[in-house]
């Protein structure tokens, strides 16, 4: 079995790509997969990493206006067409998959003429302009929220599989808490514990609004871990020190700032709720965990996506929403305090695993050997 899959820009694209790919060869150790994506994308480090080879191919944002930009987006594409069709002639797939973004439009174009059948896999519940336009000859496109089916209008191929993670349901119930705890050195730690993390590029206005939030409420009963991204993490360690100066007291006993936090599986077992953007692996990562969350959608991601992400989760009361032109110190401490209940917390946290995916897995599984039949 040959699989190559298309995959760039932001880890909502790549990291199921990669999950997909760890299924594959999971069910079929001599699988050999490939991956095609951008020369200076976030992917060739993930898909690395991960131990796969990759191609890459060019590829331009097209933008609904006509602009110079637009032909020269449209001149990449033409060019990474004729460069994914090369590589699927050399490579000879019997499947493509494709994750999203703008570089599954000239690979799938590209399988398409040499009659390879392909799959796509839309993890937002509110689909990209690839997989649109991609999805009426896809044979399969697999969905990871039931909120994008409506959105794929008059597709017959649609499977709702759920998005790969890197842990499952129940492999966080089987994590032992208090060793959790101990490993973070969070044990010693009985206040409420927040994790706040906007991925690994961070969120400047973020991790400015809760320190500023911790200065002027300075409560008692919470501690932040803030996750900020190597991007940010000096600039947040700066504002911190100025201003323990102003208050002349150490921040320790409410904020811990961290670069990256590699064992999230821990993390999410360990904290009593976070506060983080919504991107479709957040959102699917939180599910499995079952936990509570304040969600500040990015408000620049193609069609506000993550926003409609975030309602998967508000709409079961497993969520509340600050959308970013709201967020200040006030709204944010105010929505703490409104969470802070046990109770609360607690039926948060059960509503969040109502839209937990079952078999994800095997559902994948299932799309790709049937479309390795058509």
């Amino acid at each position: 079995m040959r699989v190559i899959l298309a995959c760039a820009g932001t880890g909502g694209h790549v990291n199921p790509a990669i999950a997909i790919a760890n299924i594959i060869k999971k069910r079929n150790k001599d699988a050999k997969i490939l991956f095609i994506g951008t020369e200076n994308g976030l992917e060739n480090k993930l898909v690395k990493n991960a131990g796969y080879d990759i191609e890459h191919i060019s590829t331009g944002k097209i933008i609904r206006s006509v602009t110079v930009k637009n032909i020269k987006a449209l001149t990449e594409n033409v060019r990474g067409l004729k460069e994914a069709k090369c590589i699927l002639k050399e490579f000879q797939p019997d499947l493509v998959i494709g994750t999203g973004g703008y570089i599954c439009g000239p690979v799938m174009l590209a399988a398409n003429k040499y009659h390879i059948p392909y799959v796509l896999h839309e993890s937002n519940a509110f689909p990209g302009v690839a997989i649109k336009l991609l999805a009426k000859k896809a044979a399969c496109v697999m969905i990871g929220f039931e909120d994008a089916r409506p959105r794929l209008k008059n597709r017959k191929n649609i499977v709702y599989t759920g998005t790969p993670a890197k842990f499952c349901e129940e492999d966080i119930d089987a994590l032992d808490k208090k060793k959790c705890l101990e490993r973070l050195n969070l044990l010693d730690n009985h206040k409420k514990k927040i994790f706040v993390t906007c991925g690994s590029q961070g969120a400047r206005k973020i991790n400015t609004v809760v320190l500023d939030m911790i200065k002027k409420y300075l409560n008692q009963n919470i501690y932040i871990i803030l996750v900020t991204g190597d991007k940010n993490y000096d600039d947040v360690i700066s504002q911190k020190e100025n201003i323990e100066k102003e208050l002349g007291r150490s921040l320790t006993d409410f904020i811990r700032i961290e670069k990256f936090i590699y064992n999230m599986d821990e993390m999410y077992k360990s904290v009593d709720m976070c506060i983080t953007r919504a991107g479709a692996m957040t959102i699917t990562e939180l599910s499995l965990s079952g936990k509570p969350s304040i969600l500040i959608p990015l408000p620049t991601a193609a069609e506000n996506h993550q926003f409609y992400n975030a309602k998967v989760l508000e709409s079961v009361n497993a969520a509340k929403i600050i959308e970013q032109k709201d967020l200040n110190e006030d709204t944010l401490n105010a929505m703490i305090e409104s969470m802070m209940d046990d109770k609360i917390l607690n039926d948060m946290s059960v509503n969040a695993k109502k839209v937990v995916v079952k078999n994800v897995e095997g559902k994948i599984c299932h799309c790709i050997e049937n479309s390795l039949k058509k």
